[in-house]
């Protein structure tokens, strides 16, 4: 049996920029998966310039449309959602099936403000994926019928070292952007050093050239900012520390949390958008207020000081992150998109 036979055809539109950010979005791995698995896939787009990128999944889900029976659609807000509307009325005209597959905590505030936009989207989809419950809860209004396929891992990549006691070494890993408020992570520490003067704090990740990485090189004290790890890389450099902080004004189901409970970090996060939806407070991680340098510093003294959390933490958070393996997402992908293709 041939791979295209083994499987089906797909079309997947997305944001393609690994070989940009050094780290593959959800499409980009679900492509490779399903490849793998014997579909034939066709993406859009990698192209870098927002634009062309535009352009070429518009383009592409036309001329291929005799190349594949169903295709799959990444949902943001903002423009990038205004790109899913156009690339689906292409889809519509000519004749496809598409499941849509919403991303992004600011998508509910979003959505209020462009309700009948949001629901002429997602009401002709023959599916609506979201990888949070989160988001599950908050865009039911729009369509009832969500499914939840989480943001999976290759979980073997992650190798777990039980935190039975957490050293001072802290970690933190995401795009340099405001919404990720990288600036608090470095207000933490600087709360830190009195009591803890061996903390130290290393923040991975791309700079989005907001100012936002000016910021935290600002304020300085034992920070370093060790820049973009690409994938293969994450595992080594999470396990630099102990304590992972997350410290987002809006999030949704970050892969990268889940990536630092499975290597057995304990996690520190603001108690923001889909955070209280995967993780439970006090059992696989411990959630603070946005914004408020005082009570994660709190939390993260808890960790250092609390006899047996760490070490509860540390399991607790391995044990969900098993949840998010790709040998259990993955068929769940295969079933869907066979159901339509």
């Amino acid at each position: 049996m041939s791979r295209a036979a083994a499987g089906g055809s797909v079309l997947l539109i997305g944001n393609f920029l690994s070989a940009v950010s050094g780290i593959p979005g959800p499409s980009e791995e679900l492509a490779e998966r399903l490849a793998g698995g014997g579909w034939t896939v066709l993406t859009a787009s990698s192209r870098r310039g927002r634009s062309a990128r535009f352009a070429d999944m518009l383009w592409t889900a036309w001329r291929a449309r005799r190349q594949y029976r169903v295709a799959q659609v990444e949902v943001y807000s903002g423009p990038a959602f205004f790109w899913a509307e156009a690339v689906c009325r292409v889809l519509r005209g000519a004749g496809k099936p598409f499941v849509l597959s919403l991303h992004g905590g600011n998508l509910p505030a979003f959505a209020t403000r462009h309700e009948g936009r949001v629901r002429a989207l997602l009401e002709p989809a023959a599916a609506v994926t979201t990888p949070s419950r989160f988001l599950l809860e908050a865009m039911r209004p729009y369509r009832s019928d969500l499914r939840l396929i989480p943001n999976p891992l290759e979980l073997s990549t992650y190798p777990f070292r039980a935190r039975e006691r957490a050293e001072p070494r802290l970690v933190w890993l995401r795009a340099f952007h405001r919404i990720y408020n990288p600036a608090l992570a470095a207000q933490v520490v600087a709360r830190l050093t009195g009591e803890f003067p061996q903390v130290r704090l290393t923040m991975f990740g791309p700079d989005r050239r907001d100012g936002s990485r000016e910021e935290t090189e600002r304020l300085g004290g034992p920070v370093e900012l060790a820049g973009a790890v690409p994938k293969s890389r994450v595992a080594a450099s999470l396990h630099q520390g102990d304590i992972f902080l997350n410290t987002s004004n809006v999030d949704n189901a970050p892969v990268s949390v889940v990536e630092a409970m499975a290597c057995g970090l304990c996690v520190v996060s603001t108690d923001v958008g889909g955070m209280p939806y995967l993780v439970e407070n006090g059992e696989q991680a411990l959630l603070v207020p946005p914004n408020d340098a005082a009570a994660m510093a709190g939390a993260v003294r808890r960790v250092l000081t609390e006899p047996g959390l760490a070490e509860k933490l540390s399991r607790a958070g391995r044990a969900w992150a098993e949840e998010f393996d790709w040998s259990r997402v993955l068929p769940e992908w295969q079933k869907l998109l066979g159901s339509l293709a």
